[in-house]
């Protein structure tokens, strides 16, 4: 028998999961390696879109019931994680010395996989919060 893992929220959600802990690791590992003179640029879009991406993740879970509404939130996850990438892609490019090149590429492939995971999944046709948890896979925290 297989071992199922009941869905409770969104926190139960391997694509959430997988957000919030690439967050942590820009946090932890990237942005305090970016140069002072980055300080109001690419620091704080960083900051700004790898913590977008699992509040909207969160904010589309309980959204849906208004299909609508679930898929505008995903599309914004989606686009802050592509904004993400390009900030991580031009931090890497311009200091590379400051940044470990293996983890950017990392984080980089980490918010690509997000973005592959959101627009594979069925999402457009989801019509109720029902619907929702069997669109994404639940992971173990």
């Amino acid at each position: 028998m297989e071992n199922i893992k009941k869905m409770r929220s969104f926190l139960d959600l391997e694509v959430y999961q997988i957000s919030y802990k690439a967050m942590l690791k820009v946090f932890s590992s990237i942005i305090p390696n970016l140069p002072k003179e980055e300080q109001y640029d690419l620091k704080e879009q960083l900051r700004g879109s790898v913590k977008a991406i699992p509040r909207l993740i969160a904010r589309g879970y309980y959204k849906g019931y208004q299909r609508k509404r679930f898929q505008d939130c995903l599309d914004s996850a989606v686009e802050e994680s592509i904004e993400t990438i390009m900030s991580l892609r031009q931090a890497l490019d311009l200091y590379p010395t400051y940044l470990n090149a293996g983890l950017c590429n990392e984080l980089i492939d980490t918010y690509d996989g997000i973005n592959k995971q959101i627009e594979n999944s069925p999402f457009r046709s989801v019509g109720s919060l029902e619907e929702v948890k069997h669109v994404f896979p639940v992971g173990v925290t």
